[in-house]
């Protein structure tokens, strides 16, 4: 079949290849879904099902609750029903919830940030990228290039990364730089030859939206969209991604607080989109043998807090090719949900960051390792 020209390209993971400007603007994510947030009056309270209750006893729940108003979420693990309840707290405060038959009990969720608190969900979630899931039993591996230089360089990479067993595409279109003389990325270009390689290779992509211009561009191309540890706490880029219905990866602040980074990802959430994998991927401290310090402290603290995926960043963590490898091992180990290594099939002449991108010939050996390790701590890849 013959391969539309890249000027005419468009790709929707939902609605596969479409051509021209009018298909763009019919393809773009809606920014106006209506959806109930919380305030600083707000309330989220948490109910537990016993383990007899029945699938009607908890759709009456459910029903009661979004009759009132309120927002219901509902996640079910192996023995409960755990409904998270979102609302006024006067409203909450004086409906019955402890009186539905079949609830164990109803608790408010008394952390700052509610619904990115592990029991509001009372399980791990899962986040759908494309086809991949994040954050059950397998480990996934994220790959390739820090930035799009040309069709054939993410191409070739792509295909390298995926035969040794990576399953989600990273790579830059648009890049923050710290010099505005530095390559900057190649902006649509440069999801254009995203989308090639994805269409070659099957892969999901990933790729940074930097501001809310650019948001719907990006939209219509990326199955997962990151936000960069320098817009972690750029809220209305935050508020944005939360209203559209795409996978969102939010990398920590190389400044910030564990903290920092739930109540940041409580903004996506609190918009509507549950869909969010927060990211370790350095933080910057006084030592300056390594590009940033690696927080793999973070990893099991996360875990313990919230139900989001956990991914982990060796390439900036540490910013040292020969180094890299063992910390990816080292933060499977810790319990990460997913690594994301930078890979590139000629570092001596990247236009960004290739002192620390690994050769494909590296990373198909740090990839049987990985794998060993997520064995070993009881996962797999």
């Amino acid at each position: 079949m013959q391969t539309p020209s890249l000027q005419t390209l468009v790709t929707r993971p939902d609605l596969g290849l479409v051509e021209g400007r009018d298909a763009l603007d019919s393809a773009k994510r809606s920014c106006d879904q209506p959806t109930l947030h919380l305030t600083p009056n707000s309330l989220a309270m948490i109910i537990v099902t016993r383990p007899d209750t029945t699938q009607e006893q908890i759709d009456h729940i459910v029903d009661r609750i979004r009759s009132w108003g309120l927002k219901a979420e509902v996640s079910r693990g192996e023995m409960r029903v755990v409904i998270g309840v979102i609302g006024p707290e006067d409203k909450i405060r004086e409906k019955p919830l402890g009186a539905f038959p079949g609830v164990e009990s109803v608790t408010p969720v008394l952390k700052p940030y509610k619904l990115v608190a592990r029991e509001f969900r009372g399980r791990y979630s899962h986040v759908r990228v494309g086809d991949v899931t994040v954050g059950a039993k397998e480990v996934v591996v994220m790959a390739g290039p820090c930035s799009v230089e040309s069709e054939g360089q993410i191409t070739a990479i792509a295909k390298e990364v995926r035969k040794a067993g990576a399953k989600i595409l990273r790579g830059g279109a648009f890049k923050p730089r710290t010099s505005p003389y530095s390559f900057q990325g190649l902006g649509k270009l440069g999801l254009q030859f995203l989308a090639e390689a994805r269409q070659v290779t099957g892969m999901p992509i990933i790729t940074e939206v930097m501001d809310t211009k650019d948001l719907e561009l990006v939209c219509a191309y990326a199955d997962c969209l990151q936000v960069g540890a320098r817009n972690m706490q750029n809220f209305s880029l935050l508020r944005e991604v939360g209203r559209t219905d795409l996978p969102v990866m939010l990398k920590r602040g190389m400044s910030a607080t564990i903290k920092d980074l739930l109540m940041s990802a409580e903004y996506i959430l609190n918009e509507g989109n549950f869909n969010v994998l927060l990211c370790e991927r350095g933080i910057r401290t006084f030592e300056n043998m390594t590009r940033n310090t690696l927080d793999l402290n973070a990893v099991p603290v996360l875990k313990s807090e919230t139900h989001l995926p956990v991914v982990v960043d060796p390439t900036h963590g540490i910013g040292v090719r020969e180094f890299v490898p063992a910390m990816a091992l080292a933060a499977v180990a810790a319990g990460a949900d997913s690594i994301m290594v930078e890979v590139h099939n000629a570092p001596e002449q990247a236009k960004s960051d290739g002192e620390q991108a690994l050769l494909p010939a590296d990373f198909e050996d740090l990839v049987a390792r990985v794998r060993s390790v997520a064995v070993a701590v009881g996962r797999e890849l």
